[in-house]
């Protein structure tokens, strides 16, 4: 059996494992890049993933950065069926035609710009239409359920207490006679979390392919997080500011309105404060959560029994419309606005940020992961100034960061979630976790439970085989994906060559406005910098 680490190897995003097994091939999730421009740049690489010879896929959650690059699979050739339970299959229908609908204003975008300059025209990663066509190859399959996708070869779904429907995925395949057992991770839940349950408990794995997203840390004050909510909300509501809480619409969104009923039921909230969604996947996707009621935990459903509903209260209002989302941005006094993307490098919540950074009063609340290169990494990194559509915006704003919102497990609950397995000579590779948190994780996992681990590499293939250890390989850190330096460089050259072109015709077009001239030209100068300092 091979496995190729098409994506999660010393990354969070990406997640994609190519699995060939008796001259059969399948992934375990296909998930978009999301970061900085060298990682995004591997979501053009399809070819890479072979898509005509892929089988089938197993799913283990909706997030984009494990469901993202399906689209652009099917695009290529892909048409087999993909594996995953009837939430994320419901998420994705809304997910899928989200990003499309993203990449398609991205690369229209782009466009107006290069068709002014005389420069190619670019398409979008996929279309609407691509998105489509991925959605009637989804095939449900529910928790503890036996798959069978190939002879000889068992999958098993099991809860993963992430989000709603998040799998781990067991796998059994028969090498010559002898069983060998893969265990999936995906990505595993943190305990209590609110809505969804635990995640499972599984005790035995020959090879286990583990995230390690807080793999350096766990989440500080787990049992504090609705108090420092509170405390932001405070603070920003005696300002007559907002507090802006940039959110992934899916899980990360809900589990904040539900944060915010709690403080409502308990006389914790300013009564004439409202609550506004700014997201009309965030409105679908709570919908989602409300139609598989079956997968929510026993709390969520005790008090849905009791009449009452926390996903909808009366300070809480959904905004769907372009119209509605700008109008909270002329909204006097205080409010809580929720907002997708949930690491701020797309969608409303930048134009929130824009208008309300640069205020004493306002609260900026991250409450989840922020990914290097991100526009939220920036700020929580303690940015002073960021670059926001074509604006440099000074940070004022109260800064918070409540990581006990994480769906992610902290690195206790990653060691106690390993802990229960049995199985002596098993190896673990992690997988979705930057390097130096991976590295720490590692050194406690053979500290502790003396399991060999590994830290598999951006394109790396490793061959498995029932009954015989892998020799583990120690990678240094590289930048990732690996680089060919002589086309970077040249390509960098050229379009160095083409800016300045650029740069050149527009300080000989005196007919432009004075105002337009400079933001042109600085928006140009800021491009030669960023290419300079890639190369």
């Amino acid at each position: 059996m091979k496995i190729k680490f098409m994506g999660g190897a010393k990354t969070v995003t990406g997640s994609c494992f190519i699995v060939e097994t008796k001259g059969r091939r399948f992934a375990v999730d296909c998930g978009m890049h999301q970061g900085n421009a060298e990682v995004e740049r591997r979501n053009w690489d399809i070819e890479s993933y072979d898509p005509e010879k892929i089988e089938f896929v197993l799913l283990t959650h909706a997030h984009i950065d494990h469901s993202g690059l399906l689209p652009r699979l099917v695009k290529y050739g892909f048409h087999g069926a993909i594996y995953s339970t009837a939430p994320t299959i419901a998420l994705l229908k809304l997910l899928l035609l989200d990003s499309a609908h993203i990449q398609e204003m991205e690369a229209q975008w782009k466009n107006k710009k290069h068709l002014r300059f005389g420069e190619t025209q670019v398409k979008p990663l996929y279309t609407a239409k691509e998105a489509e066509a991925t959605i009637p190859l989804f095939r449900e399959v529910s928790y503890e359920q036996i798959l069978t996708p190939l002879p000889g070869l068992e999958v098993k779904f099991r809860d993963a207490g992430h989000i709603l429907g998040a799998s781990m995925i067991e796998l059994w395949d028969k090498q010559n006679g002898y069983p060998l057992k893969l265990v999936f991770s995906g990505d595993i839940g943190r305990p209590a979390q609110l809505m969804v349950q635990e995640p499972s408990v599984i005790e035995e794995a020959d090879y286990l392919f583990m995230e390690a997203t807080y793999g350096d840390r766990d989440h500080k004050n787990e049992g504090d997080s609705l108090q420092e909510l509170e405390e932001a909300i405070t603070f920003s509501y005696r300002r007559g500011e907002k507090v802006i809480i940039p959110a992934f619409a899916v899980e990360r969104t809900q589990e904040i309105i539900y944060s915010l009923y709690l403080l409502f039921k308990n006389g914790r909230f300013p009564k004439d404060m409202p609550i506004y969604v700014d997201s009309p996947l965030a409105v679908e996707a709570t919908k989602v959560f409300m139609e598989h009621v079956d997968y929510l935990d026993e709390e969520t459903q005790e008090i849905l029994k009791d009449g009452k509903h926390p996903l909808d209260f009366p300070q809480l209002h959904f905004s769907q419309t372009t119209q509605e989302s700008m109008a909270l941005n002329t909204l006097a006094g205080p409010a809580v606005i929720i907002s997708a993307s949930g690491m701020a490098n797309a969608g409303r919540i930048k134009h929130h940020l824009r208008h309300n950074l640069w205020r004493d009063g306002a609260s900026i609340v991250f409450v989840g992961f922020q990914a290097q290169g991100t526009l939220g990494r920036k700020i929580i990194d303690g940015a002073q100034k960021v670059h926001i559509f074509n604006e440099d915006i000074v940070v004022k704003a109260k800064v918070y960061t409540i990581n006990s919102f994480s769906a992610h497990a902290g690195q206790g609950q990653l060691l106690d979630w390993l802990s229960h397995f049995r199985t002596k000579n098993m190896q673990v590779f992690l997988i979705h976790g930057e390097f130096k948190n991976q590295q720490i994780l590692a050194g406690m996992i053979r500290e502790k439970f003396g399991f060999a681990v590994s830290i598999p590499e951006y394109l790396e293939e490793i061959t498995l085989r029932a009954g015989q250890k892998l020799k583990v390989v120690e990678y240094p850190e590289k930048a990732t994906p690996r680089i060919d330096w002589n086309y970077v460089i040249g390509d960098m050259e050229a379009k160095l060559v083409q800016i300045r072109e650029r740069k050149t015709r527009l300080e000989k077009k005196p007919w432009l406005e004075q105002t337009e001239l400079r933001d042109r030209l600085l928006e140009i100068n800021r491009h030669i910098a960023e290419i300079v300092s890639e190369v």
